[in-house]
């Protein structure tokens, strides 16, 4: 690259993109949204115990200093100038806590992942005595002995059972109730401003000015601005958000009221309703690790494809109970409608299908709770890549399904946020300047009646898999408990604060 096109480049930023199964820095072009270069390193999970999952905090840290040295390494080779990076976004994995020493930077425990049960009959007691079903909590601290900013954004303060989505601050009654010390909580700023600045490695003094949970800086990076756009993320699970504007829509049909994003201390707070599906790349994860069904998870869609039907075998994988709409604990994972003809190839099929039957149970409770139905869903995530998912997705919703070419929504999200950041400006959120994204388009190739036909089928599945399990804990024979019932997202999300409460008494901060 010639000295000429590095200056042609213009001003460039970094987005941080820390998720449950991986960390990656990306550095884009702020004036067309062009990825330059990225790199990406797997995180480790731990399951100590049946139900519980965990991280290591450390793993994580370290694993974002090697993505920004590496990403950086790779633009020097490329000869673009990395002094060009004017600022730097980040996106989390939502709803997982970790409880550091504010004297030391040391944390207190490894990271409990927005998977784990381990609190679940504590969660229950707490329960009975709150209304309501929306319970969620995040921590996020940084800081340490050598300093630091402890403070989140509004999309990830929103995802805890303290904040007022309304006022914007920590809610002291909440907080009272479960005995948390309001001091023991991060600031809570907008999506979009100046935290503070790198202060080590190759990007040393460069702004972090950007913040968003993962599926908000999806829904962002998919530009999704307007009142009634949707998206659809493909991951581990799959999260479908729709932007209802200032309007904070409480939902009749089991999805969840969140904060979308607030792109500036100034600017309007956009909410979202949600709905979660706990597996969808996960189920694939299972064909190849549990059941050896597949050697990678891309022979899934070789083998779907060599098909084209799941032969009447619907599968619900409720591996840990079902999200939304339901909210059902007791449900657990089950394949039916097997034949002596069914063979890997249908059940390949099936899984796909199961992930597309899943998101149209939510898509249509959305559409219910905002009374407009959507005209196509935008997707995004590393599932979509599976062409046969996109089309049957396509076929089961019967609208279009819209995939960008650029398939790194969550990161560009995290980008723009902190490219538009007052203090930097490289990056305008004006609709008439932002850069039009080609995108490949599924339509529907089935008729309505089939995909009713085959919806109907599966509600007919999902049925079955309710009430397999109780909520209570049995013996192991080891004298240990086994968890053999789930929680709803949000319930679970309430195991993070209890860990809270108990790092209260670790640090010594008094009753």
């Amino acid at each position: 690259m010639a000295a000429s096109d590095r200056v042609r480049l213009g001003a460039l930023v970094g987005a941080i993109d820390q998720g449950t199964g991986s960390t990656r820095f990306l550095v884009f072009n702020a004036k067309t949204a062009e990825l330059l270069s990225h790199h990406q390193v797997e995180i480790n999970q731990k399951f100590p115990k049946e139900g519980w999952v965990e991280q290591d905090p450390k793993e994580i840290l370290q694993s974002v200093y090697e993505c920004v040295e590496k990403t950086c390494e790779k633009l020097t080779q490329l000869n673009v100038d990395i002094t060009n990076i004017k600022a730097i976004g980040v996106s989390n994995q939502r709803e997982t806590t970790v409880v550091w020493d504010k004297t030391t930077g040391e944390p207190l425990y490894n990271a409990i992942v927005w998977l784990d049960l381990r609190t679940q009959s504590t969660v229950e007691r707490l329960l009975k005595q709150i209304p309501g079903k929306n319970k969620n909590v995040f921590k996020s601290i940084t800081g340490g002995k050598n300093g630091g900013v402890h403070c989140t954004d509004v999309t990830n303060a929103s995802r805890t059972m303290l904040f007022n989505i309304h006022t914007l601050e920590w809610d002291s009654d909440l907080c009272h109730f479960f005995d948390i010390p309001m001091d023991l909580l991060p600031k809570v700023r907008s999506s979009s401003e100046i935290y503070g600045l790198m202060k080590y490695g190759a990007l040393t003094g460069v702004p972090v000015s950007g913040c968003l949970g993962d599926q908000s800086a999806a829904l962002v990076g998919q530009m999704c601005f307007q009142d009634g756009q949707a998206k659809n993320t493909y991951g581990t699970g799959c999260f479908l958000l729709c932007n209802t504007g200032q309007k904070s829509v409480l939902s009749e049909h089991g999805l969840v009221t969140t904060v979308a994003y607030q792109l500036g201390r100034d600017k309007p707070v956009c909410y979202a309703l949600e709905g979660s599906v706990a597996i969808a790349g996960a189920v694939v994860r299972w064909l190849r690790d549990n059941l050896g069904i597949v050697k990678s998870t891309d022979e899934v869609e070789k083998l779907a494809a060599a098909v084209g039907t799941s032969y009447g075998c619907y599968f619900v994988p409720a591996f840990s109970g079902l999200y939304a709409p339901y909210w059902e604990p007791s449900a657990r994972g089950i394949i039916c409608g097997l034949t002596q003809f069914t063979n890997r190839n249908h059940i390949a099929f099936a899984a796909l299908e199961a992930v597309c039957f899943q998101t149209r149970e939510i898509l249509d409770a959305m559409n219910k709770d905002c009374g407009i139905p959507l005209s196509q869903l935008q997707v995004d995530g590393g599932m979509t890549n599976n062409k046969i998912l996109m089309q049957l997705q396509a076929d089961i919703l019967c609208i279009p399904v819209v995939k960008p070419s650029m398939p790194e929504t969550t990161a560009l999200g995290a980008a723009m946020a902190a490219g538009s950041a007052e203090g930097v400006g490289v990056w305008s959120l004006n609709p008439g300047d932002l850069t039009a994204v080609t995108c490949e388009r599924f339509e529907p190739q089935i008729n309505p009646e089939e995909s009713e036909f085959r919806y109907a089928r599966w509600k007919k599945a999902v049925m079955k898999s309710m009430g397999w399990e109780t909520s209570e804990p049995l013996s192991n024979g080891n004298g240990d408990t086994s968890i053999f019932c789930s929680l709803p997202l949000g319930f679970y999300i309430v195991s993070s604060m209890i860990m809270l409460i108990g790092a209260k008494y670790i640090s010594g901060i008094p009753k």
